[in-house]
């Protein structure tokens, strides 16, 4: 199930429906583009967004990445590898955004 957008992007969507499908469009063919498997593709999305420090984009790439069976610890992980690559205080901001959309811990 597709979660709502955000308001801003639901209005630009309908004051804009042929700019905002082709904008759909053209990221449906950029996910479908390459060798990548479908959770690869999702893995990096996160990482792209995380790079970006993005907090809307995490959070949309993890609930997809959920979505898709990627797991609790592969989220966390692409968020650790970012500590090194962007910095800690960036990475840390990414494990909070991406623990928002995780379901609670077991145990």
């Amino acid at each position: 199930m597709q979660e709502p957008l955000p308001p801003s992007v639901a209005g630009f969507e309908r004051k804009h429906p042929a700019v905002w499908d082709a904008f759909a469009r053209l990221g449906e063919s950029c996910h479908e583009s390459g060798p990548l498997d479908e959770k690869t593709r999702r893995l990096v999305k996160l990482a792209l967004a995380i790079a970006l420090r993005h907090e809307g984009a995490v959070h949309s790439a993890t609930r997809n990445a959920l979505r898709r069976g990627v797991t609790r610890e592969e989220l966390e992980h692409v968020a650790i590898l970012a500590i090194t690559t962007i910095g800690w205080p960036a990475a840390n901001a990414a494990m909070t955004w991406i623990a928002d959309d995780l379901p609670p811990a077991a145990g």
